[in-house]
C-alpha cells in the first residue's frame, strides 16, 4: 500500500445531504442553482455538469470525480472518469462522438479508473475523428496517460487489447492521441484552442502524483478545475490571480481538524483564500468526502472567512449552466 493511499484512509464517515450554499452570509440563504434535470445542460449555450461528485471511498450514492463541459448542446469536454461515470455518462445522455478531447487531472483510481469502460462504450459510436486524451506525464511512481492507455489497451500488453485499434492507424476505431503533459513545467500550457474553445493545463501539487488543473474558455465564459491539490499548489494561485474565473471547482475533501493530509488536498480556509485570490465569481465543491461532508457547516465557515462569493455542493448529475 502506498504512502499516498495510506495518508487518505483514517476517519470515520458519515452521509450528508448535498445543498447549496452561500458562504457569504453568517445565515446562509440555501439556494437551488443547480439542476438535475438531464436536459438543462444540453440546452444551455454552456455548462459544466458533474457526472461524479465522490471521493475514492464507496460509501454513499456519489459516483468517483467526473465531469462533461456542454457548449451548445454538445459535450465537448470529459474531465475525468472516475469510478461509476460510466453510469452517470448515460444518464447525462452524453454522446462520445461529441468530444472534443478527455482530460485527465491525475492517475488516482476516483479519478481515471472509470475510463476503460467510456472507451468500450465509445467503441460502439462509430466515431472516426481523432480524440486527444490529455493527462499529467508520469514520474517514478505513476505511468504518464500515454503508458496508462497503453495498459489498458496497448496491442501487445494492454488489459484490454481488443481496443488496441485505438491506439493505431486502424479504421475500425478512431485514434486516441495521448498528450503527456510536463508537470515540471511553470505556468499555463495550451493544449487545445479549436471551434471556440481552448484549453491550457497547469501543474499542481498532489504529494507524490503528477497532478493537473485546467482552465477551460468558451463562449466569453472561464471554467477553472482545480483537480486534487494541495496548499503547495502556489503558481496555480499566482499564475492564475487575475482570471476570474466564472466557476472555479474544487474538492470538498478535508477539514480544518490536525491530522488532515494537507500535502494532498486544500483545507477549507485555503480553498477559501484561493477562492478569493482568483476573484472567483461562484465556487462549487464536489469531490466530497464523508469526513469534510460530516461539518459541512464548519467547512462552510472556514471558507467564507476570505471568500465572500456563493459556494455550490455538487451533486452526481448536477447541472451549472453559465
Amino acid at each position: 500500500m502506498t504512502t499516498t493511499i495510506k495518508t487518505l484512509l483514517g476517519a470515520g464517515y458519515l452521509l450528508a445531504a448535498s445543498i447549496t450554499l452561500a458562504s457569504c452570509s453568517a445565515d446562509p440563504t440555501i439556494e437551488t442553482k443547480a439542476s438535475t434535470d438531464s436536459n438543462s445542460c444540453s440546452d444551455s449555450p454552456i455548462a459544466l455538469q458533474v457526472l461524479g461528485s465522490g471521493g475514492p471511498i464507496a460509501d454513499d450514492h456519489r459516483a468517483g470525480a467526473s465531469n462533461i463541459l456542454w457548449v451548445d448542446g454538445k459535450a465537448r469536454l470529459l474531465i475525468d472518469a472516475g469510478s461509476g461515470a460510466f453510469v452517470r455518462y448515460g444518464e447525462a445522455g452524453v454522446d462520445f462522438n461529441d468530444h472534443d478531447a478527455i482530460l485527465l487531472t491525475h492517475l488516482h483510481g476516483d479519478h481515471a479508473s472509470g475510463l476503460p469502460a467510456l472507451l468500450n462504450n465509445g467503441a460502439f459510436a462509430k466515431r472516426s475523428a481523432d480524440l486527444m486524451v490529455a493527462g499529467p506525464a508520469g514520474n517514478d511512481q505513476f505511468p504518464s496517460t500515454s503508458a496508462y492507455l497503453s495498459s489498458l489497451i496497448g496491442k501487445e500488453d494492454g488489459a484490454l487489447r481488443y481496443l488496441h485499434p485505438y491506439l493505431e492507424d486502424d479504421d475500425a476505431l478512431p485514434r486516441l492521441t495521448a498528450n503527456d503533459i510536463n508537470v515540471g513545467k511553470t505556468g499555463l500550457q495550451t493544449i487545445w484552442n479549436e471551434d471556440g474553445v481552448r484549453i491550457d493545463a497547469i501543474a499542481v501539487h498532489h504529494l507524490d502524483v503528477p497532478a493537473l488543473a485546467y482552465v477551460i474558455r468558451a463562449k466569453d465564459k472561464t471554467v477553472v478545475l482545480s483537480g486534487d491539490q494541495s496548499f503547495l499548489s502556489e503558481d496555480f494561485v499566482t499564475i492564475l490571480s487575475d482570471t476570474k474565473p466564472d466557476l472555479l471547482v474544487m474538492h470538498n475533501a478535508i477539514t480544518m481538524a490536525d491530522g488532515q493530509p494537507r500535502g494532498l488536498h486544500r483545507d477549507p480556509k485555503s480553498i477559501g483564500e484561493t477562492a478569493a485570490a482568483l476573484n472567483a465569481q461562484t465556487l462549487l465543491l464536489t469531490h466530497h468526502m464523508q469526513r469534510a461532508l460530516l461539518v459541512q457547516d464548519e467547512v462552510n465557515a472556514a471558507i467564507s472567512e476570505d471568500y465572500s462569493g456563493p459556494v455550490l455542493m455538487a451533486d452526481d448529475l448536477s447541472c451549472y449552466p453559465l
